[in-house]
């Protein structure tokens, strides 16, 4: 079997005793044998690791050293959702185990099943050669597994126990407040207008549904045979009961266009400019229509998605100002904490002429 391509070599400061998860792993799942682990490159939150056994791939999930068990962290958590999920959402990767025993790695940890496959990162890979038509049939595709997650019954699957009632909207609002002034270093903006805005124009939810939290292309997985078939969602740190719109909203933030600004297309983290995929406003069209919920606001949804993706780089580059992390693929991440207030800013002035 090849290597995923982003399979690399573990970094010193992300090792961990392999060892002792293989003596647990043997313990509780059966699994005998020391894997080859490597480390995958794409995660800037918590750390995925790809255990190598002889007929078999794994994947390990753990918070990165030094990081609380918050709602960003939580391995328990995270497990849990996606065991539940699983057999009405069969995007969702087979669970293996989890561990919650400290001495085996010093935090939680859980393991699944590898999901083989292509995922669409910066640039799609050279052998993934698609018509501007057959990238519009995958692009529908994609927003369909959204939809068809928005439409789980929270309460069927037993979800609903990490609900916490109506009110999503100001809280989600109010959190990601908080979180970037704790995160705040002093060479990024204060947001203060933007939050503000954000908290005077909130709707009232529109539903209250599972929502994932960070859904975007480089999240899903395609049939190695059949790239135009997504076969699994990854990254489920983040998934709730929530308003589905600001899920789309979070989600869209990610979605840099072929016609975005430079600035805006020196972000990009997903092949979402290429000829045939949908822009953003014609995602929403097509999402309100597969739904049926109408988004008659979405400047509010923009800008939050914005402003949220401007907390989750800030508390990563936090981590690098201060030292926790030596990773210098976060050193400049500050520069794009700025640029997405003035696009922010830039969305409310626009919102606001039209509302005139």
């Amino acid at each position: 079997m090849e290597l995923p391509d982003n399979a690399r070599a573990v970094r010193d400061e992300d090792t961990f005793d392999i060892q002792a998860v293989a003596a647990w792993l043997g313990e509780h799942a059966g699994i005998a044998g020391i894997p080859e682990v490597r480390q995958f490159a794409g995660g800037a939150s918590n750390l995925t690791y790809l255990l190598r056994y002889p007929d078999r791939d794994l994947v390990l999930r753990r918070p990165p050293t030094g990081a609380k068990p918050s709602s960003g962290h939580d391995m328990a958590r995270e497990y849990r959702i996606q065991a539940l999920l699983a057999p009405a959402y069969p995007h969702v990767p087979a669970m293996v185990g989890l561990c919650t025993d400290h001495s085996v790695l010093g935090s939680d940890f859980y393991v699944m099943e590898h999901v083989p496959g292509t995922i669409l990162r910066t640039n799609p890979p050279t052998t993934l050669d698609l018509t501007p038509e057959q990238t519009r049939a995958l692009c529908l595709r994609i927003v369909d597994l959204l939809v068809e997650l928005h439409g789980v019954d929270p309460e069927t699957t037993g979800l609903d126990e990490f609900s916490r009632g109506t009110g999503y909207v100001a809280r989600q609002v109010a959190g990601w407040t908080k979180r970037y002034e704790k995160a705040r270093t002093d060479n990024v903006p204060d947001f203060a207008r933007v939050t503000r805005w954000l908290d005077e124009a909130r709707p009232a939810d529109v539903a209250s549904t599972v929502v994932h939290g960070d859904f975007r292309l480089d999240n899903v997985v395609l049939d190695e045979n059949d790239p135009l078939r997504p076969v699994a969602v990854l990254d489920w740190e983040l998934a709730t009961i929530g308003d589905p719109l600001m899920d789309l909203g979070s989600s869209l933030a990610y979605w840099v266009q072929a016609d975005d600004d430079p600035m805006m297309l020196a972000t990009k983290r997903q092949p979402s400019d290429l000829p045939g995929m949908l822009t953003r406003r014609e995602i929403v069209e097509y999402y309100s229509e597969k739904t049926g919920l109408r988004v008659d606001n979405w400047g509010f949804y923009e800008v939050f998605g914005l402003f949220r993706l401007a907390v989750i780089a800030q508390q990563i580059y936090y981590r690098y100002h201060h030292g926790h992390t030596t990773n210098p693929a976060f050193k400049d991440f500050w520069v794009v904490v700025g640029y997405l207030d003035s696009r922010c800013n830039a969305l409310i002035d626009q919102h606001e002429k039209e509302s005139r």
